[in-house]
């Protein structure tokens, strides 16, 4: 029976950790003093275990690393997922956008389920810290906070570096380092982005429904249709952070907003017209918070340029197009993304073309292995990420020698 090491008690480890303990000595180490911790985060703290589509479809939600995940994601789908984790006696449901949660609302239910069903085999060494990992002949050698231990084979799970208060700070890229891996430059992804503009501050905490981030990539032209809110140095909500993934590595970004993308400018400015003769004798900025939340109609004058307090009657047809071009282009100056610890997962790691897609093992090191966040992937908000760390531990397990 061979002695395997998992380092990360995360959602990869822990599942990969599991699997192997039916036919391997297993044992899991972690720093923390409990398994889980960022999986008892996510999701705010519900858990979006992954995203109810079919292979091709979720492939589609992959920013980073989609080819060499595609075996993976075929080998264990969202379905199957779902599945397993019924199997095992947690109930679940299937929310807007596909998203699939714990019918409870509790991370801590799919933690339960994970350490008591899935991992009853499995010996954890927790509080535990792993300072190095060495190859001596066939054996790895962990170096850690309790002492030293030998293993036939490594599987390094210890996920990005987001959310270090999690625990995670890197310490799987030291590792591949020292076995002559490349890691790709970590970057924030998921994550706020944030703005130059001096109206922002005066915005803070002011939501938007059904607008559309407009961006220009690189010359390339992309725009996210949902919810959105203004934060103290910029924007965040769900399509500012499905954003923000293909917005980590640019290197010229435009951004603007669209506050009607259901109507044209040719639409809208019918409807500003008949708003205008209604209110003939009202101020532009009176007129503006029938189409506008009130906090972004006190500042979208001033931002395009008008005056909020000139009368409708004597607002020119230029000035009016101009009106019509900010609701459907409001300028935003870009001033990049968060820092890397607000990104819900983390783009960048260990790079996948040093990684048997099918295995996981490195194609350095006989006996190493990468699994989850660690490696060069990431993907959109949703449950995909989570669904990619239990994909690449169950390919691993079920391929492993």
């Amino acid at each position: 029976m061979s002695k395997i090491a998992v380092v990360g008690a995360g959602a990869s480890g822990l599942f990969v950790a599991g699997f192997l303990s039916e036919n391997h000595d297993v044992v899991v180490f972690d720093k923390n003093e409990k398994v889980g911790k960022k999986l008892y985060i996510t999701g705010k703290g519900r858990c979006n275990l992954t995203n109810f589509c079919q292979p091709d479809e979720f492939l589609k939600n992959v920013v980073h690393g989609e080819k060499f995940l595609r075996s993976a994601i075929y080998t264990f789908s969202s379905e199957d997922c779902m599945e397993y984790f019924e199997s095992l006696g947690l109930k679940i449901k299937v929310e807007r956008g596909n998203r699939v949660f714990p019918a409870s609302d509790k991370s801590s239910d799919v933690i339960k389920v994970l350490k008591e069903k899935h991992c009853q085999n499995v010996n954890f060494s927790l509080s535990n810290e792993v300072y190095s990992i060495a190859k001596k002949e066939e054996r790895f050698v962990l170096s850690t906070e309790k002492g030293n231990f030998e293993f036939d084979k490594v599987i390094i799970a210890t996920g990005g570096v987001s959310y270090k208060a999690t625990g995670s700070d890197g310490a799987g890229y030291k590792f591949a380092k020292g076995f002559g891996h490349t890691v790709e430059k970590p970057r924030p992804a998921l994550c706020p982005i944030m703005l130059k503009d001096w109206f922002v501050k005066v915005l803070q905490g002011v939501s938007l429904k059904n607008v559309a981030l407009n961006c220009v990539i690189d010359g390339k032209k992309s725009n996210y249709f949902g919810e959105m809110l203004f934060t103290d140095k910029g924007i965040s909500g769900p399509i500012v952070l499905t954003a923000s993934s293909f917005l980590n590595s640019a290197k010229s970004v435009e951004l603007s907003l669209d506050f009607k993308p259901a109507l044209d400018e040719k639409q809208l400015d019918a409807r500003l017209l008949r708003d205008f003769e209604e209110n003939k004798n009202k101020d532009l900025k009176t007129v503006l918070k029938g189409l506008l939340p009130k906090a972004v109609a006190d500042v979208f004058a001033k931002a395009i340029g008008l005056d909020e307090n000139k009368k409708i009657h004597d607002i020119t047809k230029e000035e009016r197009t101009k009106i019509v071009e900010g609701l459907k282009n409001f300028k935003l100056k870009y001033g990049g993304l968060y820092d890397i610890d607000a990104g819900i997962v983390t783009s960048g790691g260990v790079s996948t073309k040093e990684v048997n897609p099918k295995t996981f093992e490195s194609k350095f090191v006989s006996g190493l292995y990468f699994l989850g966040e660690v490696l060069d992937v990431d993907a959109l908000t949703g449950g995909f990420n989570l669904q990619i760390a239990w994909s690449t531990a169950f390919a691993c397990a079920k391929n492993f020698d």
